[in-house]
């Protein structure tokens, strides 16, 4: 069975193949994750996982690093590194700060 991440072989059109300058965050999650995979708090598996198991809506919604991020979160709540209360205020501080700085 297909499932909604699983692309390979439909018909979507042609590939955007140009290149695009990352935003900071987007480099961000990316060295945030070679730091949690080099210190064995999440694998290769478990951020697939993580993302393959976000329901097709978040799918579509996301973007490709979001997507990422979203994992990362899950993985290290589901192996007690964090707490969701603990995520939950940092985010609310960092959607607080990223409005002040607007």
């Amino acid at each position: 069975m297909r499932g909604y991440h699983d692309i390979g072989g439909l018909p979507l059109g042609a590939i955007d193949r140009a290149q695009h300058d990352y935003a900071l965050w987007e480099k961000r999650v990316d060295a945030m994750l070679v730091l949690l995979s080099n210190k064995k708090l999440i694998t290769t598996d478990e951020l697939r996982l993580g993302i393959e198991t976000l329901g097709a809506d978040a799918y579509e919604r996301l973007s490709y690093y979001e997507r990422w991020i979203a994992s990362i979160a899950r993985a290290l709540v589901d192996r007690g590194v964090i707490t969701t209360d603990e995520l939950g205020r940092r985010m609310t501080d960092v959607s607080r700060r990223a409005r002040e700085s607007a």
